[in-house]
């Protein structure tokens, strides 16, 4: 008979991740009603904005994910040794997410105001935001996981990195805008989102996540070069964009064998089907996590 075993060292790990969370749930809190300019409870329960409520809750979950993640990387006992490491170490993470946020609603989105989308109760927009906050909290664990920085020139690799990702990121989302106006008339995808068409906004964050799953497999497979700039960089080229184009083209062909009479962008995009929007994004989100584990073998 096995019986579950928790050591004291176990209930200090908990209590140690659970306390960090909190603090920084709070300082979260403190931001999102500063930029709602009212308090959080009235905006979310009294006038039901669902956006917010969505937005707000995928960001308390990547804190979250961020913070296990980390603790359980560097072991409870590494962070009792060295806690001012621990501590930097998940500044470090919640920065270049922050900051990949940022890149996306000022650079890659730069004609949609996601944010004030969001106030204004625009569920597509909180869909379109969350799958890149998502996905950015993805690429960062991604890159601490492939090179573990221990100095200023692992950094520096981990930040050149970063930015040349969301090159991907950007072209990725700039290739569907220019599919999406092929097929609609030369519409934009931007505009659309203010549409408040809510399957698209799935369809959007589904694929982007989708991606940096690929990016994660892409890093796992990659070999680390020490603090070699050029070899590291061609390396994250190489195998980043072998498993987007493998993404895409396990996902092409898994959406067809689903639904092969149905016009995907047609319901998507004029029907606001959620039903096949939320089918991309399974297949998009399962091929990008298949991904991981066949190249983690």
């Amino acid at each position: 008979m096995s019986y579950l075993s928790l050591t004291n060292i176990n209930f200090f790990a908990i209590f140690s991740s659970f306390s960090v969370i909190c603090l920084v749930v709070v300082a979260l809190r403190l931001v999102v009603q500063y930029k709602a300019k009212q308090v959080l409870h009235e905006e979310i329960a009294k006038r039901d904005n669902f956006a917010l409520g969505i937005n707000y809750a995928c960001q308390i979950a990547v804190i979250c994910i961020s913070i296990a993640y980390l603790f359980d990387d560097i072991s409870m006992a590494t962070a009792q040794k060295q806690p001012l490491r621990a501590a930097l170490l998940l500044l470090l993470i919640l920065t270049y997410i922050s900051t990949g946020q940022y890149i996306h609603r000022k650079w890659i989105l730069y004609k949609f105001n996601e944010g004030q989308a969001i106030l204004k109760q625009n569920i597509c927009a909180a869909l379109v935001d969350s799958g890149m906050l998502i996905a950015n909290c993805i690429l960062v664990l991604a890159l601490y996981h492939w090179v573990h920085p221990r100095g200023i020139s692992d950094l520096l690799v981990v930040t050149l990195g970063f930015i040349l990702l969301q090159g991907i990121f950007a072209l990725d989302s700039k290739l569907r805008e220019s599919q999406f106006a092929k097929v609609n008339q030369g519409a934009s995808l931007q505009q659309n989102f203010n549409l408040a068409n809510t399957s698209i906004g799935i369809r959007y964050a589904g694929k982007t996540i989708g991606l940096a799953l690929a990016i994660y497999a892409g890093l796992h497979s990659a070999p680390y070069h020490g603090a070699t700039v050029v070899e590291n960089l061609f390396s994250v080229v190489l195998h980043c964009g072998a498993m987007w184009s493998l993404l895409y083209i396990a996902s092409t062909i898994l959406l067809h064998l689903s639904l092969p009479k149905v016009n995907i962008g047609l319901e998507v995009d004029h029907q606001d089907n959620i039903g096949v929007a939320c089918l991309e994004f399974a297949v998009f989100a399962a091929i990008g996590y298949l991904l991981i584990n066949m190249f983690s073998v």
